[in-house]
């Protein structure tokens, strides 16, 4: 499994393990690793987790993305890379599992568990889509995942993650494409709400949550 530990000016000061999927980093506290300085863009990059493989990506030309001191457009991630990032910088490291860390871990253990508590009261909430148009129209279809994938390379990709703030969508490719409530979705992550239209080039849904 991999694991982000953030580092400021060489302490460690967050760290977090993933499963497969998509990861985003960035400065908005919306992301899955949130770096606090205004060298980093709200939406930085993003980290594709697939098949023990990990691809990164630069998401905003005007926030460099630097691994190991050399600037990239993306790159397969190796055990102990680093992401330099202004004065701070994410230490991408490979564990196999949770149960790895050492007693003194890096997070609170009360933060810990109060994270827990919170999983298991979104764990009860669930999340729908409702196809609007096109052959399936009126085809419900329910958010069982954390992260679930919608589209094609041909007509773009959405990602929709559940976090405990609620379910998050951002925009993988032809990002002026896939909107929200006819507004480009562009490099964000938003936050959704009851009701909203999801548009994947032509096919338009609608998100429901209980």
């Amino acid at each position: 499994m991999p694991k982000f530990t953030v580092f400021f000016k060489d302490k460690a000061i967050d760290s977090k393990i993933f499963d497969d999927g998509v990861i985003h980093i960035g400065s908005d506290d919306t992301n899955d690793l949130t770096v606090d300085s205004l060298a980093v863009a709200p939406a930085h990059a993003v980290v594709n987790i697939k098949d023990n493989a990990a691809l990164i990506k630069q998401l905003n030309n005007d926030f460099p993305l630097i691994i190991n001191e050399t600037k990239t457009n993306e790159a397969f991630l190796q055990n102990n890379d680093v992401i330099n990032i202004g004065k701070h910088s994410i230490v991408f490291s490979e564990t196999e599992s949770i149960n790895n860390f050492p007693a003194k871990n890096l997070i609170d253990s009360d933060v810990a568990n109060l994270n827990n508590k919170l999983d298991d009261r979104d764990a009860n909430s669930e999340a729908t889509l409702q196809m609007m148009n096109g052959p399936h129209i009126g085809r419900i279809l329910t958010l069982k995942k954390t992260m679930t994938r919608i589209g094609n390379k041909n007509s773009g990709v959405v990602i929709i993650t559940r976090r405990k703030e609620g379910y998050f969508i951002a925009a993988l490719d032809n990002q002026q494409h896939q909107k929200v409530n006819a507004e480009p979705l562009g490099d964000k992550a938003i936050l959704l709400h009851n009701n909203d239209i999801i548009a994947v080039d032509n096919t338009q849904m609608q998100f429901f949550i209980a």
